[in-house]
């Protein structure tokens, strides 16, 4: 992946060739009741064209989060006079519904797929995850995947993949697609809350999912851990131990002392560690959040994606003096695989 600051000379982008995503993707699970009591509020159209001005032209969504799809769709029609639809790409996903609904299907992964084009008015979607696979029976993953090909293979989706929680299943999956005549090799996947300040496993599973599953990006979702990582409360949903809710709050505090919030700190540290290996997906609610991680993203940059020496520092106690023996710490996701 080419790992500048976004898309150069020229509009277009290349809807086949997953691999030239930008470093940044905007993503739309803020657009869901979980993080934002009213989706509609968010501020998308500024925020697209902040993005999309810096050459970040990619969002991932899905109709998990709510209205996101109609959201994005409305708010893409609004600034295609300067973002036509060959500018930027949409990468959205399939199978989960809510929270305790899902439907991976044949079926309804076509039907997913035709009403998220109409959704956010395109004829085509990028990039098509299978969201969440961890929900579901090994068999149930690869008969929609095999579906998710056979879009493919109609020219519906240019790309396809999957997305889940357990870094360990979706290797797993990711490399028995990579075996399957088929499915073939993934373009794609997507892994969330597994490269942060708390949890780097995704970091140690890259190089197999490049090499042994023959995957052609890998993407890092919510670098804040699903809001772990910051300064205020977690959030209730979240599903990791209250142990680890209280440690997440030491280390703000421990950042807070040192003139510095753990947000901040948490987003310079995920986007440093992912510098040139793939796409970040930024969950951000106003644009000011979105000026914020893209300033961030900047000082990565200018520092030839590295943390400056004060930055490891403070990421050095927080792992080895707060969270210790539960870095790494994962919760439970989806049903037993083994």
């Amino acid at each position: 992946m080419d790992s500048d600051r976004g898309f150069k000379g020229g509009t277009r982008v290349d809807h086949d060739d997953i691999s030239k995503l930008p470093g940044l993707i905007l993503g739309g699970a803020t657009l869901n009741t979980q993080y934002n009591e009213d989706p509609e509020a968010v501020p998308l159209v500024q925020m697209l064209r902040l993005a999309f001005d810096r050459g970040f032209r990619a969002i991932d969504t899905s109709p998990y989060y709510g209205e996101s799809e109609k959201l994005f769709g409305e708010a893409l029609d609004v600034v295609r006079g300067d973002f036509p639809r060959d500018s930027y790409y949409i990468c959205t996903k399939v199978g989960r519904i809510s929270v305790a609904e899902f439907d991976y299907s044949r079926e309804n992964v076509r039907f997913s797929v035709k009403r998220s084009c109409e959704r956010l008015g395109t004829e085509y979607l990028d990039m098509v995850f299978l969201h969440d696979i961890e929900f579901i029976e090994t068999p149930a993953v690869l008969e929609a995947l095999e579906e998710l090909r056979s879009l493919k293979d109609e020219g519906l989706i240019r790309n396809f993949g999957a997305s889940g929680y357990p870094v360990d299943f979706l290797l797993e999956i990711a490399i028995k697609c990579s075996q399957s005549a088929s499915i073939g090799p993934l373009d794609a996947v997507l892994s969330y809350a597994n490269l942060n300040i708390q949890n780097t496993l995704l970091a140690d599973y890259y190089v197999r999912f490049k090499r042994d599953a023959k995957v052609k990006v890998v993407e890092n979702g919510s670098i804040l851990s699903m809001s772990l990582l910051r300064s205020q409360e977690t959030r209730a949903f979240h599903p990791c131990s209250q142990e680890l809710r209280d440690l997440a709050q030491k280390a703000a505090q421990y950042a807070a002392s040192e003139g510095e919030d753990l947000a901040d700190l948490a987003t310079r540290y995920a986007m440093s560690k992912w510098y040139g290996l793939g796409p970040t997906v930024l969950g951000v609610s106003t644009v000011y959040e979105l000026e914020h991680a893209l300033s961030n993203y900047d000082t990565v940059m200018d520092n030839d994606g590295q943390l400056s020496e004060r930055d490891q520092m403070l990421v050095n106690y927080i792992q080895s003096q707060i969270f210790k023996t539960h870095l790494n710490e994962t919760w439970e996701s989806g049903i037993p695989h083994r």
